[in-house]
């Protein structure tokens, strides 16, 4: 029901419609709260946490996957191959983190939330989570005192956070829909917001949506396909076309379920597609299928408690272009006063 209602939406905020006249009050209202919220903060009736050093924030304008978590992952890496001590924050949603909570790479799903236990299983760096992101950061420096850099997954609308780095995700293929804000359309914030991000990342594992035609001056990525691997044996590698003529379903409960049915049918995969909510909690009876299941990695690691020898993992790595990581080192050592190695 819930997997419904989120297409039904996804769908409607792609095109112009009466259901966006009759919203249109709601996103107005909600305009004027993020206006109302900003200047509070401006005129420092609210708080904006800062830190002894650098934040940045990868996030978007829409509500929905966009590659946020891959490309985090990326930059943690590449900012310790260069020399820089980085830790990560998150929302961690999914998991159960009201209080500060370091997330170990064996941390139980429900209690990290899916991305955060990739984030700590694909990084050699600190993890943490909280409720709210600023309670993350302090409890992360405080345990880490070498860490030089705040990497934030997710929280560009999380204005307490003061950061020095914004980069804004954006999923090539839907775009800004019909670049109307929340509910009468995807937009968390409006498009302008586009005007202060410092850098702006477009994923193209897909076609161009009309929307972004305009856009400013952006780097792009593309979510790379590895491997698929066995989630009860790890080590245990194929490549798709080990699944061809085979009974195949596939199970996508990410932000936007399409991307990865796309991936299999890129790979001239025939399937039985099944979309849930993203960062659905899977029981075991929902995957009571005959064949072969694959699955994207932020959906196994909540299926691993029951996994069976019929369930395969497709895991993605972002894959930025060329002129990204300089950029991004040139904007952090500006901000830290130091060059990296």
């Amino acid at each position: 029901m819930i997997a419904s209602l989120e297409r039904w939406f996804n769908q409607q905020w792609q095109t112009r419609s009466c259901w966006q006249i009759l919203l249109q009050p709601l996103s107005l209202l909600y305009r004027l709260t993020l206006f109302f919220r900003r200047m509070a903060y401006r005129l420092n009736w609210l708080h904006r946490t800062t830190f002894p050093v650098p934040v940045l924030v990868v996030g978007n304008l829409v509500i929905g996957g966009s590659g946020k978590t891959p490309l985090t992952i990326w930059i943690a890496n590449q900012l310790r191959a260069k020399g820089w001590h980085p830790g990560i924050i998150s929302r961690g949603y999914g998991g159960q983190n009201q209080i500060p909570q370091a997330i170990q790479p064996d941390t139980d799903v429900t209690i990290s939330g899916d991305e955060s236990l990739l984030m700590a299983r694909h990084t050699d760096v600190p993890v943490y989570t909280a409720r709210l992101r600023v309670a993350a950061a302090k409890a992360l420096l405080a345990a880490h005192p070498n860490v030089d850099v705040l990497i934030s997954d997710d929280g560009l609308q999380h204005t307490a956070l003061a950061r020095q780095i914004e980069i804004v995700v954006i999923d090539a293929t839907r775009g800004f829909g019909n670049q109307q804000l929340l509910p009468a359309g995807p937009l968390r914030e409006p498009l302008h917001r586009l005007q202060s991000a410092d850098i702006i990342i477009v994923n193209q594992t897909g076609p161009l949506h009309a929307s972004l035609r305009k856009l400013p001056a952006h780097h792009t990525l593309i979510l790379q396909p590895d491997t698929l691997y066995a989630l009860t044996a790890p080590h245990q590698r194929v490549t798709p076309d080990f699944f061809i003529g085979k009974t195949v379903h596939a199970i996508a409960g990410i932000g936007h379920p399409q991307r990865f049915f796309n991936q299999l049918s890129a790979a001239g995969l025939s399937f039985t597609a099944h979309a849930f909510p993203d960062h659905h909690a899977f029981q075991a009876s929902e995957l009571n299928f005959h064949g072969d299941i694959i699955m994207t990695e932020k959906d196994a690691v909540k299926c691993e408690a029951f996994a069976t020898d019929a369930m395969w993992v497709w895991p993605v790595q972002a894959q930025p272009d060329n002129d990204f990581l300089p950029h991004l080192l040139t904007r952090l050592d500006a901000h830290h006063g130091r060059q990296a190695a």
